[in-house]
């Protein structure tokens, strides 16, 4: 998307604070001196069975980004596409759990767009507002800063290691990975995942606004070091910051390692490597198992 930036010289467009150049979660647009909107998009493919609690997922992730800038959540439309096939009361479920979430945020679902696809998919266009001038940025992140984690690590390991060994896996193969030692999945460490997902950012951001928070994200795809590699780089070497981390502090939901034993890992534990192993180093204390937690894509993870 940075490529589309010379097409909307930042000149020509005052008022638009954060757009296309920037890697902050969302854009914000000026609209006087006390109020700014910000604006963002997120929708995916289930990760859970439940409808309801696939829809509720995938709104909490959405707004998140709003979240991680310091606002609030204005209100949102329904961004989904979903095969003939799926039926009206599944498809209803899916909006349930979505608009329950947004009406926790309090905020409204005012409307939306919905295609056919093979493959269903669901999420938010979000509408935040925010003061101009309390935008937490990935960028003002100053050397000295502590770093607060708001949820723990783990969501997609164990949502993959739900996929892997759940309902849908066949006999044969249930038998093999069963005789290689390999778990299933622990239904109250599911749930544990499930109500991490679920919850909201709300309190967390207005947590960080109280206490003069200049720099967040949230934990998504990226992962933890993914993340915190893209904050680092945007404040800039010459502010002089990098981020320790502590890997034996940072939180994981019960069974993620047991599940990273076991081999049940997103593709994000060699993609976010990949792209961003150049900012990251490791001390030998810190295991394999500890690294892949910290590299794994999180679904609607917490604020950093």
């Amino acid at each position: 998307m940075r490529q589309l930036a010379g097409i909307f010289p930042a000149n020509e467009y005052p008022d638009v604070l954060i757009g296309l150049g920037e890697p902050d979660d969302a854009a914000v647009y000026r609209l006087d001196d006390e109020r700014a909107l910000i604006k963002t998009t997120d929708f995916f493919t289930p990760i859970v069975d439940d409808p309801w609690l696939y829809g509720a997922i995938a709104a909490a992730n959405a707004m998140s980004d709003v979240y991680a800038m310091g606002g609030d959540v204005l209100f949102c439309l329904n961004i989904a596409g979903f095969p003939e096939e799926l039926g009206m009361e599944t498809v209803a479920q899916i909006f349930a759990g979505g608009a329950a979430k947004v009406r926790e945020a309090g905020a409204t679902v005012a409307g939306g767009h919905t295609v056919t696809n093979p493959e269903p998919f669901y999420g938010l266009s979000v509408t935040g507002l925010i003061h101009p001038d309390q935008v937490m940025r990935k960028g003002r992140a100053r050397a000295g800063d502590r770093l607060f984690l708001t949820k723990p690590l783990g969501t997609g390991i164990i949502t993959t290691a739900a996929k892997l060994t759940g309902a849908g896996e066949s006999r044969a193969h249930r038998l093999a990975r069963r005789a290689q030692g390999k778990p299933d999945i622990d239904q109250k460490h599911l749930d544990e995942a499930i109500a991490s997902m679920s919850r909201l950012n709300r309190a967390a951001a207005k947590a960080a606004q109280a206490g003069g928070v200049r720099s967040a994200t949230d934990i998504t795809g990226f992962g933890l070091l993914g993340h915190a590699s893209e904050m680092a780089v945007a404040a800039g070497r010459e502010a002089g910051v990098g981020f320790r981390i502590e890997a034996a502090a940072v939180p994981a939901l019960p069974g993620a390692f047991a599940y990273i034993a076991a081999g049940y890992l997103t593709r994000g534990s060699t993609r976010n490597p990949e792209h961003f192993r150049q900012h990251v180093t490791f001390a030998p204390t810190v295991s394999d198992a500890q690294r892949t937690l910290l590299w794994e894509a999180e679904t609607s993870g917490g604020l950093l």
